[in-house]
């Protein structure tokens, strides 16, 4: 049998643990069943050469070491290639490693690249911009934004976060279309999701399935404080699909029309975009290693 031929792509700064030396971590761990290149990122301007080197050297799998911005990337540049993204993840939420199924742990994420299956899942876009996991409108990217400007990471400072910005933040009004049939509500926020959660497993789409070609739409109805912790627990138990405060659909092409420009978000990444949000679904488009026991 073939070796598999295996590029992992290294970020040493993206990320939540800045402290491992991830060069020197991958190294001690690498397999001799796979044949291996390391392929370090370390400025901005490194990117589009280095996502050549992995679609075109024939790489079977090119594995994201760094934070979910890094993966994120480097699953957008492997769509539609037969190359597939490996993650040892580094990331504050790890939201795509998640709901494949990658171990968090690099030791055990390194066993997954060793032996583990390349599966297809779907890609969404909103106003061409990629996303995996989700996108969306609303207070999650509010907090986005001033967690991207925040010089601390992690699930506490998200946390604190979201806090401090619920008191004052005013839910805004959408009319929303969904393969051609209009709705209109005013909503905490509005979110669009082929893979199911946020990340850190915040779940705010649990039926959500990135094989099946189908975007789920989570919209969130306005709540008070004293439903926060109540919200809060469905969300983290995987069970917000049976709180009355989400109202759930679902459809390939999505558009999301608000009276101002704003925030929006896309797998975490922060973004400023118009009145009008239109988001679709490419299916099968990414090869990915996963666990034999991953079905969706």
């Amino acid at each position: 049998m073939k070796r598999r031929k295996i590029a992992f792509v290294i970020n040493p700064k993206s990320g939540s643990d800045k402290k491992t030396d991830r060069v020197q971590l991958i190294k001690s761990l690498l397999s001799d069943s796979y044949e291996s290149e390391i392929i370090l990122w370390e400025k901005v301007g490194d990117r589009d050469e280095i996502f050549r080197r992995v679609t075109s050297e024939n790489f079977d799998v090119a594995v994201a070491v760094g934070g979910d911005g890094t993966v994120s990337q480097l699953a957008e540049a492997l769509c539609g290639t037969n190359t597939a993204l490996g993650i040892i993840p580094f990331g504050s939420g790890n939201g795509l490693a998640r709901h494949l199924g990658v171990p968090l742990k690099s030791e055990e994420a390194m066993k997954l690249i060793a032996n583990g299956t390349i599966k297809k899942i779907d890609r969404g876009k909103i106003n061409n911009r990629s996303f995996f996991c989700t996108a969306g409108v609303g207070f999650d990217a509010r907090i986005g934004k001033l967690f991207a400007e925040s010089e601390t990471r992690g699930f506490w400072t998200y946390g604190k976060m979201t806090i401090n910005e619920f008191r004052n933040y005013v839910p805004e009004n959408y009319i929303i279309e969904i393969d051609g049939t209009k709705i209109e509500r005013t909503a905490f926020l509005v979110t669009i999701a082929n893979a199911g959660q946020y990340g850190n497993n915040a779940w705010i789409a649990p039926k959500a399935n990135a094989t099946d070609g189908i975007l789920h739409v989570s919209i969130l109805k306005p709540f008070r404080w004293w439903n926060m912790l109540g919200i809060a627990r469905k969300m983290f138990g995987k069970k917000l699909d049976n709180s009355k405060f989400l109202e759930t659909f679902t459809g390939k092409q999505i558009t999301i029309a608000r009276s101002s420009e704003g925030p929006a978000h896309y797998d975490g990444e922060p973004d400023f975009m118009g009145t009008e949000l239109i988001a679709t679904i490419d299916n099968s488009v990414l090869h990915v290693l996963v666990p034999e026991s991953f079905n969706g």
